[in-house]
């Protein structure tokens, strides 16, 4: 689950806390972060490794690597098809698109079975048992940014992150951190001041119910946004629930429109802050 909320108490260890007492712009995932439709589609792009980090490449038809979208998933992961898929769509758009497993090979299942605590996986998951906090995950997007920004060419770095993959863009869309431009889809575990910290444009894709990202935390996610000196953008999608983005059940005719206007809203905020230029008549 994703969403900003604030003064969340999460039961993890401390190396690995998701700001137990920190005040959030989004509230901690739950059972709707894990749950959704499994899509159909063949991925075009390859898993190779960035060091020992296991990642999805796709590439545009150019091939160029200049402009990147950094796919930050949400916590079913990097070989998740519904995200190939994505990483797909933005290559075809024209952009280099890098999706790291966050997880150390310790993902959470689709529609997890009954009986999976997501709260211990987050604060005891991963080989060694430390979990999945910024502590693990840190290390992980810094390893792949400079790669990025380094030997394989990218001179500019938009990033998105689904649920889970949010709190991310906002904390390396911070000054000097490597991500130029964010997006985000049904944010988990953002704290307000990671929030602050931005100097991103921001773009973010909400869904009308959602426990992890509700009304009262939209409102105060625009409150901090409005005193901030970055271009942002949000929008509310009706009909639709949190995780829809990358889950939506693409038979249920308003969900799948959902899904496909949050994915345009976000080439249309990386066209405009990563190329400079968008493509479409205005």
């Amino acid at each position: 689950m994703d969403s900003f909320t604030s003064l969340s108490s999460l039961p993890v260890s401390s190396s690995t806390s998701q700001a137990n007492t920190t005040k959030m712009a989004s509230n901690p995932g739950a059972r709707c972060c894990t749950v959704g439709v499994k899509h159909e589609g063949t991925a075009k792009g390859e898993v190779k490794n960035i060091g020992q980090i296991s990642t999805y490449f796709s590439y545009p038809e150019s091939k160029s690597t200049e402009n990147a979208i950094l796919i930050l998933p949400d916590v079913i992961g990097h070989q998740f098809i519904n995200a190939q898929l994505i990483a797909d769509q933005f290559a075809a758009n024209g952009y280099f698109v890098v999706m790291p497993d966050l997880f150390e090979g310790d993902p959470v299942p689709l529609n997890k079975p009954e009986g999976f605590d997501l709260m211990a996986w987050l604060g005891k998951g991963g080989p060694e048992g430390k979990g999945h906090g910024p502590g693990q995950v840190d290390p992980i997007v810094e390893a792949v940014i400079k790669e990025m920004k380094g030997s394989l060419g990218v001179k500019k770095i938009g990033s998105v992150g689904y649920c889970f993959g949010a709190k991310y863009v906002a904390r390396f869309g911070a000054k000097g951190k490597g991500i130029d431009v964010g997006c985000m889809a049904h944010p988990s575990f953002v704290d307000a001041e990671e929030l602050k910290a931005m100097v991103a444009p921001l773009s973010i894709a909400a869904a009308e119910t959602d426990a992890i990202f509700p009304a009262e935390k939209r409102r105060e996610s625009e409150d901090i946004l409005k005193d901030m000196d970055l271009p942002y953008q949000m929008s509310l999608f009706s009909d639709v629930e949190h995780g829809f983005a990358v889950r939506a059940d693409l038979s249920n005719k308003r969900a799948k429109f959902a899904k496909e206007a949050a994915f345009l809203q976000h080439v249309q905020w990386f066209d405009e802050f990563v190329k400079g230029q968008r493509d479409i008549a205005a």
